[in-house]
């Protein structure tokens, strides 16, 4: 969380992608940026958020997400949303890294027994 600056309730951030990282958020939203490689994926049958909902946006690349079993094709301006509870794994397909812009209501990723995704550039 290396931007993340709470000293003010409105926050303004550039985002830049690179490994896994929340860039902004408060008590009640964050969001996060996150890169994987082509042929790389990020989750399993075990991953998912117990009290939060993801909002997945593709920026850039293609893939595929796997959400309690069903795939769901990933591609530039695709939204998708994970909701709490739900397993869920990421694939980077493409020729091209994955880059997402996601978003999680209330906070995934609060130092507790989440862990961050294996995300990078």
């Amino acid at each position: 969380m290396g931007r993340l600056n709470r000293e003010h309730a409105m926050q303004h951030v550039e985002v830049t992608f690179g490994e896994f990282e929340v860039i902004a958020g408060n008590g009640q939203s964050q969001a996060a940026v996150m890169v994987l490689p082509p042929g790389e994926s990020e989750g399993g049958d075990r991953n998912r958020h117990k009290g939060a909902d993801q909002w997945l946006y593709v920026v850039a690349g293609e893939g595929r997400a796997i959400v309690e079993d069903k795939v769901y094709p990933l591609a530039p301006n695709t939204l998708l949303l994970i909701e709490h509870g739900e397993t869920h794994e990421i694939h980077s397909d493409g020729n091209e890294p994955l880059k997402t812009l996601n978003f999680y209501v209330p906070p995934a990723y609060t130092g507790g027994e989440e862990t961050l995704p294996a995300g990078r550039s």
